[in-house]
């Protein structure tokens, strides 16, 4: 049985996150000072509102932070011990970031019940200024992520927290001016509700996509079965088995497959040639191909 191995190099992958390092920085400097201010107005007068918004917005400080920590260790070089290097370290900071949002949900929810039970006064003209330095500096903060939300699920988690928080203090500033407008006090705690249900929303598919990633799942954008029907139909190929497609990182996909081809290993240009073709076509960035002659292609999997 002849075998080759080839890694396909790092052409093509995506290192948005080496590039955000400042946009971190800028992002988490803005909204440190901004929760101190909401939530010292908040405890000042008594809205739970101020006081939910500036802890989602503190766990968006923690959530930056921790992105920024998971891209910056994904760019560590391999070692010895680590051979794909720490390039997981984003998908765990994802991960981490959607749990964290769905604490705050908890504390927020609880809260806000307690407010409706045991209502208080609170200033809407106060709750109105403060949120709107929100949308200003949530949505600043979200600009700085724009540009990488497509290419990286750390990043998109980033930018979307950010916008988010935007249209939460837009919410609250609408809920301010309900106050000012009717003095009903349940609006305050029922916005607080509100935004409790809009971090849950935004967060679920980041949640749910960090889990698939953890998991070694296939990347959503590929399908498995139209990758292993490009590789059956190459010329050679008589057999294509032990495909495994998965997210190194939350920006790059490694492949590992088995083609058994009766004539023998056909040399080192087909195999730079399949492995552009899977970068081209499905965005997978580091490849290796095994190539068997199917000397024992009926036996069971576990010993072939």
């Amino acid at each position: 049985m002849g075998a080759g191995h080839s890694h396909h190099g790092h052409e093509g992958h995506s290192h948005a996150p080496a590039s955000f390092g400042r946009a971190f920085a800028i992002g988490i400097a803005l909204n440190t000072v901004f929760v101190a201010i909401e939530a010292g107005y908040g405890f000042a007068i008594g809205s739970v509102a101020l006081l939910a918004d500036a802890g989602h917005n503190l766990s968006d400080v923690l959530g930056l932070v921790i992105a920024w920590v998971g891209a910056t260790l994904a760019q560590r070089a391999p070692s010895k011990r680590y051979t794909f290097g720490l390039k997981g370290s984003s998908i765990l900071a994802a991960l981490a970031n959607a749990l964290l949002l769905l604490i705050a949900v908890g504390l927020i929810a609880s809260e806000a019940i307690q407010r409706l039970v045991y209502p208080a006064p609170v200033a809407g003209g106060t709750i109105i200024l403060v949120a709107a330095i929100g949308i200003v500096v949530n949505g600043a903060t979200a600009m700085l992520f724009a540009r990488g939300r497509k290419g990286d699920i750390n990043i998109r988690g980033a930018y979307l927290h950010m916008a988010a928080d935007a249209a939460v203090s837009a919410g609250v500033v609408i809920a301010g001016a309900a106050i000012l407008w009717t003095g009903a006090r349940w609006i305050d705690p029922v916005t607080s509700l509100v935004i409790g249900l809009v971090i849950l929303v935004s967060t679920w598919q980041l949640l749910w996509e960090s889990v698939r990633m953890s998991l070694a799942a296939v990347p959503g954008h590929i399908d498995t079965d139209e990758v292993e029907s490009e590789l059956a139909a190459l010329d050679g190929v008589a057999q294509v088995h032990h495909l495994h497609i998965w997210n190194m990182s939350t920006t790059e996909t490694a492949l590992t497959v088995h083609l058994v081809m009766p004539g023998g290993h056909p040399g080192d240009t087909f195999l730079a040639t399949l492995q552009q073709r899977l970068h081209d076509r499905f965005q997978i960035g580091h490849s290796t191909v095994q190539i068997e002659r199917g000397d024992r292609a009926g036996c069971p999997d576990d010993e072939c």
